[in-house]
C-alpha cells in the first residue's frame, strides 16, 4: 500500500548579542512537532564571516533533529516487538 506524506520545516538563524549563531529548526509531521537546536561561535582571532555561522549552526540544528528521529524511530521499532538496531562503530578495528 503506497505511503505519501509531507513534512514542513522552518528553520530561523538568528545571532545574540555575545555574536553566537542560534538556529532552531522546527519540523511538523502534521500530528506532532520536533525542534531541533544548534549554535555555532566565531573565534575572535576569525574574520566574521555570517554564512559560516548560519552553516554550522543550521547543520548543527539538523544534527540534533536527525538524533531525535532516529530515537523516536528506534523505541517505535522496540514497541512493535522488534529489537533495537544494533549501532555499528566506525573507523579502523583495534
Amino acid at each position: 500500500m503506497p505511503h505519501t506524506a509531507e513534512w514542513k520545516v522552518r528553520l530561523h538563524l538568528f545571532e545574540d548579542e555575545d555574536g553566537t549563531t542560534k538556529a532552531h529548526l522546527v519540523l511538523e509531521t502534521g500530528t506532532s512537532a520536533l525542534t531541533g537546536h544548534g549554535t555555532a561561535h566565531c573565534h575572535p582571532a576569525d574574520a566574521n564571516v555570517p554564512e559560516i555561522g548560519d552553516e554550522l549552526a543550521a547543520g548543527r540544528a539538523m544534527n540534533d533533529l536527525a538524533r531525535q528521529l532516529l530515537n523516536i524511530a528506534e523505541r517505535d521499532i522496540e514497541g512493535m516487538g522488534a529489537q533495537r538496531p544494533s549501532r555499528r562503530l566506525t573507523g579502523w578495528p583495534t
